[in-house]
């Protein structure tokens, strides 16, 4: 596995109606995520002009670390079976950094 850092960007524009039971759940994936061993920071931004546009950005100190995320009881009980189901689109992009 590559041991570069690894930064997840995600994009979520929540169902209408949903945003208030989204950020509910995800004030515990956020901190059950932050604890992780491996997570270098979680963070959650709203945009400025659509509030059910939420952005999400990750750091991961290698590969094993978000595989170990992604795999994790409260990401697949929170995110993937509770959050998903609230939104309308879900943008994922992995990346590393250059500069």
């Amino acid at each position: 596995m590559n041991e570069q850092a690894i930064y997840v960007y995600a994009k979520w524009q929540v169902q209408a109606g949903k945003l208030d039971a989204v950020l509910q759940i995800m004030k515990e994936a956020a901190e059950k995520s932050s604890k992780e061993k491996g997570n270098l920071f979680y963070k959650i931004h709203q945009s400025k002009t659509d509030e059910n546009t939420l952005i999400l950005f990750e750091g991961y100190e290698n590969e094993s670390a978000v595989e170990f995320h992604r795999n994790s009881e409260h990401y697949q009980n929170l995110v993937v079976n509770q959050i998903i189901p609230l939104l309308e689109n879900r943008e994922v992009i992995l990346m590393n950094q250059i500069i």
